[in-house]
């Protein structure tokens, strides 16, 4: 194994496509059991806008539409619009686990990449950085889409557990610096429906299991990633 991932920490991810009446009960009994993440807002909520790459071969795209049980994705990703805190992300699958790798950046950092020059990345000190740079160089990683949405993030220490709910799914058409205060996203999917996101490690707790009724839900390979990228192809084939 590459050095890299040698002290990744995999988890399981569950994921669920439910409609704003399932929100509002699983929310409900949520809100009695557990606490907001520490990040989310007065509302309980937070948002989140990241710009995805994919190589010349569109890889990422093609891997997850493909079902491939073992593929990764690149990200950079803000909370609120800011740019206090960048990342630059890989989340990693193998089989039903996921794992995540990230650096910080600057803003800084962040416009040179997206003016194309990738020399920023070079960083022989850091596995991962390292890797982002071969990716430019030689895979020709480059930014694809802009996936924007809301998140209502709940969490629970017993099994390092995470349950989110990811709202307003909507992208930027043609569009790929996530800090342009012009784009105006649009809707990638209907507003109706919102993506479940369930993650832990080794277990599960059982209360968490019943308040979520999972034996009632439909597990669903909802890509925010996928939604978008099929929005952005559809409506390029609309303006021809």
């Amino acid at each position: 194994m590459d050095t890299v991932y040698k002290n990744l920490k995999f988890r399981h991810e569950l994921k669920f496509l439910i409609n704003r009446h399932q929100y509002y009960i699983i929310s409900q009994r949520l809100k009695n059991l557990i606490q907001h993440d520490q990040h989310a807002d007065r509302d309980g909520e937070y948002h989140i806008r990241s710009l995805y790459f994919d190589d010349i071969d569109g890889s990422a795209l093609s891997e997850k539409l493909g079902g491939f049980r073992n593929r990764c994705k690149y990200r950079i990703r803000i909370y609120n619009m800011g740019d206090q805190i960048i990342h630059f992300e890989k989340k990693i699958k193998q089989g039903d686990y996921i794992a995540k790798l990230k650096e910080p950046l600057t803003r800084e950092m962040y416009d040179v990449i997206l003016n194309g020059d990738y020399e920023a990345l070079r960083q022989p000190d850091k596995p991962f950085m390292m890797e982002l740079y071969r990716e430019m160089k030689h895979n020709f990683l480059r930014p694809k889409v802009i996936v924007d949405y809301v998140r209502e993030p709940y969490v629970c220490a017993n099994g390092n557990v995470r349950i989110t709910f990811d709202k307003e799914l909507r992208t930027g058409l043609h569009a790929t610096d996530i800090f342009d205060r012009s784009l105006r996203p649009v809707p990638a999917m209907d507003d109706q429906l919102i993506i479940l996101e369930v993650k832990y490690d080794e277990y599960l707790p059982e209360v968490i299991r019943t308040a979520l009724q999972m034996e009632g839900l439909r597990q669903q390979s909802a890509s925010k990633y996928v939604i978008c990228c099929k929005y952005l192809k559809l409506n390029s084939w609309e303006d021809q």
